[in-house]
């Protein structure tokens, strides 16, 4: 899996009502219509500056702060084709490879917003194709890139009916 996309740069501490905010959590079950809040509280417009395959890239402890599956499933709904942080909250990463969003542990000094990146997965390597540098990843295991892959947990589970990998 290689993927290319703009980075957008948060710090340290990102928790899920930054993500999405506690005042849309509850008045939509619509995913799609959800993801158009992403981020708001911290960018009004950022819905309206993210294309499909876009990255999100944070410091320490990103997706801190409630358990709800709506923040992983905005971020899912709006398209972003990875999240690159230096370390994320324990429920928040399982919550993210359940619905399939590749989720990255590096680094992310000397990212820049709006940088572009490549990941190439099975390499462990994230490329800043705007300054030339190269970044290393904890590699993700065979078995969450597969659930990845499939899409996330029920679709792996609806293909392959177990987890014998």
């Amino acid at each position: 899996m290689i993927l290319k996309g703009k980075a957008h740069t948060f710090g340290d501490d990102i928790n899920t009502d930054y993500i999405i905010s506690g005042r849309y959590k509850f008045k939509t079950l619509d995913m799609k219509e959800l993801s158009t809040h992403l981020m708001e509280d911290l960018d009004p417009d950022f819905s309206k500056k993210i294309t499909k395959g876009d990255f999100l890239v944070g410091g320490e402890n990103f997706g801190c702060g409630s358990s709800r599956e709506q923040a992983v499933l905005a971020i899912k709904f709006a398209d972003i084709g990875a999240i690159i942080a230096k370390s994320f909250a324990r429920i928040f990463f399982r919550n993210g490879i359940n619905v399939g969003l590749v989720l990255i542990e590096a680094d992310t000094d000397g990212i820049s917003n709006n940088d572009l990146l490549q990941i190439n997965l099975p390499e462990g390597k994230i490329e800043n194709l705007t300054t030339g540098t190269t970044h290393s990843m904890r590699p993700l295991p065979d078995f969450l890139l597969s659930i990845i892959q499939e899409g996330g947990v029920v679709q792996y589970l609806k293909k392959y009916k177990d987890f014998t990998l």
